[in-house]
């Protein structure tokens, strides 16, 4: 059975909502979004078919227009703290798998947090590293080198878990390089081919973006 894609809500569609949108969508992930802007909405439409003109941000709103039905919810709204509130009670009450607020600021941050969603601030984080949180659980960091490759710290697949470096398929199938493994909180850069992997592990790998997307995923 093909596994069901991954459908990202998002509320408000200023810079940040715009960029994530975008980011999303260049990725293959569903989204469906909001802007009581109607300027900004068309924009949207350009490039997927749900996202509406709109003001109601009440449960039953959400939900008839489809945000029950995602997997994650990132509550964009910087320019008036009361509707951010708003929306993200009630994007947790739709029970909503993840809700993500931006804090424009630590007090707003820390309301946000209270309220029980993950809170992530766009002066230090970018709507890149947030695309890739969403779009893996597995990334722990990243670094673009340039529009086709990337260096990122990933989670041990568990099937990697007992197997020796020189026997996995991460150059093989996916064309990437383990340039480092991180162990208990160290790196280590020099590695050796019969290293066998243990749980808790971390890999550096080096590769194109679209073969470690695919390699991210992996169990």
């Amino acid at each position: 059975m093909a596994k069901k894609k991954k459908t990202v809500g998002i509320i408000g569609l200023g810079k940040f909502g715009m960029y994530l949108a975008t980011e999303l969508v260049a990725s293959g992930i569903n989204i469906v979004c909001l802007d009581k802007d109607e300027r900004k909405v068309k924009r949207a439409l350009e490039i997927c078919d749900y996202a509406f003109v709109t003001e109601d941000l009440s449960v039953s709103h959400l939900k008839d227009i489809g945000y029950k039905e995602c997997d994650v919810i990132v509550v964009c709204i910087g320019d008036q703290m009361d509707s951010a509130i708003f929306a993200t009670m009630n994007s947790l009450e739709l029970g909503c798998e993840k809700v993500i607020a931006l804090g424009y600021s630590e007090e707003s941050g820390k309301v946000l947090e209270k309220l029980g969603a993950q809170v992530i601030y766009p002066y230090k984080d970018s709507a890149s590293h947030l695309c890739k949180n969403i779009l893996s659980n597995n990334v722990l960091d990243f670094i673009s080198l340039n529009d086709e490759v990337e260096i990122c710290e990933v989670k041990l697949p568990g099937s990697y878990i007992g197997m020796r470096i020189k026997d996995t398929d991460a150059r093989l199938k996916f064309g990437i390089n383990i340039i480092a493994i991180e162990k208990q909180g160290k790196i280590i850069t020099r590695i050796d081919p019969e290293y066998t992997f243990v749980s808790g592990d971390a890999l550096v790998v080096l590769g194109e973006k679209k073969m470690l997307r695919k390699f991210e995923q992996k169990k």
